[in-house]
């Protein structure tokens, strides 16, 4: 099983073959799409008029603060329009497609975070209240079970549902580290747009578990999320995770033959 996370924008500037390789998968293996899109949430709430905030964690992942307005346009945006575009896409490639978000069936179920820290622009650590921002906990892997036993792919869209049946905003790169860890999956693949971790300008072509630890201080913010997605995945049972650029003609394949990108493999955990 190949669980892919591709980012909204990401999705519109994949090569000629993207479509062609997801069809050729799927026609050999179970295949599970995660996306996101926060660029075009931000676009859409700014036209709304609602200005979006983003916060910087202790660990340096940035992340969208998400208030209540700012949850009902994420899972406006997130299921319903990126979400349908992108199932649209693969139907009319033939790809049996069916689009779905962490709220159906309980597909992603998250708990609410009560609090944040953040580290505000002068560096200082504040306490906030967390919003609409969710931990997963649990994934329904008997849904994604099932439609993949029936040649389905499910698309998800990162918007997960609380214990009080709120729903709340996940990051889309963990959504997937969670789907693949908790399907056990033999690669997470996760489509950027670079080609892969980049230290001193250069692609770290592969790395064990421990080795991707050490790095994590040197790794920039958007590509840290990432890489903490990886090792979670990894831990959770995920054989291998590979961060590529998906710009790139053929990627698909050319990643799962470990010849682009950086590979984040598994030692064996105790």
């Amino acid at each position: 099983m190949i669980v892919i996370k591709i980012g909204g924008s990401i999705y519109s500037e994949v090569s000629s073959s993207f479509l062609e390789e997801l069809k050729e998968i799927t026609s050999k293996k179970p295949l599970i799409l995660v996306h996101g899109g926060g660029d075009k949430v931000t676009e859409i709430a700014d036209r709304l008029g609602k200005k979006q905030e983003f916060i910087v964690s202790p660990e340096g992942i940035r992340s969208r603060y998400t208030d209540k307005e700012t949850s009902e346009i994420y899972t406006m945006v997130m299921a319903g329009k990126i979400n349908k575009e992108i199932v649209s896409s693969l139907i009319k490639k033939e790809i049996k497609a069916i689009g779905l978000s962490g709220i159906d069936a309980e597909l992603l179920r998250a708990e609410r975070k009560k609090k944040l820290i953040i580290v505000d622009e002068r560096g200082r650590k504040r306490i906030i209240d967390g919003g609409y921002t969710g931990k997963i906990v649990k994934v329904n892997v008997e849904l994604l079970n099932l439609l993949l036993s029936n040649n389905f792919i499910p698309v998800v869209s990162p918007v997960a549902i609380s214990e009080e049946h709120e729903f709340l905003n996940v990051d889309g790169d963990r959504a997937a580290a969670y789907i693949a860890g908790s399907l056990k999956a033999e690669t997470l693949i996760f489509l950027t747009d670079v080609d892969g971790v980049l230290i001193d300008g250069k692609v770290i072509s592969r790395m064990n578990y421990e080795e991707a630890e050490e790095l994590m201080p040197k790794i920039g913010f958007g590509m840290k999320t990432k890489v903490l997605a990886s090792l979670e995945a990894l831990k959770m049972g995920c054989n291998r995770a590979i961060i590529c650029n998906g710009k790139k003609e053929n990627i698909l394949k050319l990643a799962l033959e470990e010849k682009e990108g950086s590979l984040i493999y598994k030692p064996p955990f105790s």
